[in-house]
């Protein structure tokens, strides 16, 4: 069975998440929910340690610590934002 996960939120997170309109931050809000119910989903490429998933045309990232029963959230922004933000870690 799988269980409930925490979130967690890089220090960046508020700086991305500031910049959404309310009816994203709503999207954002539900699909982590969904997140911490089921954490694995796409990887952001091939061995990474990010995952990626869509909400409409924004992206958020995240990681997975199963040890901890935790998902720490790092990026939200529309594709050409996550372009960017993909660009400085990888």
């Amino acid at each position: 069975m799988i269980g409930i996960y925490k979130a967690t939120f890089d220090e960046k997170w508020p700086d991305y998440f500031a910049k959404l309109d309310n009816t994203i931050k709503e999207r954002v809000a539900k699909k982590i929910k969904k997140i911490l119910e089921f954490p694995q989903k796409r990887h952001l490429k091939k061995g990474a340690r990010f995952f990626v998933d869509e909400i409409g045309q924004n992206r958020i990232v995240y990681r997975v610590f199963e040890e901890n029963k935790e998902a720490r959230f790092y990026f939200v922004g529309n594709h050409k934002e996550y372009k960017r933000w993909y660009k400085q870690y990888f």
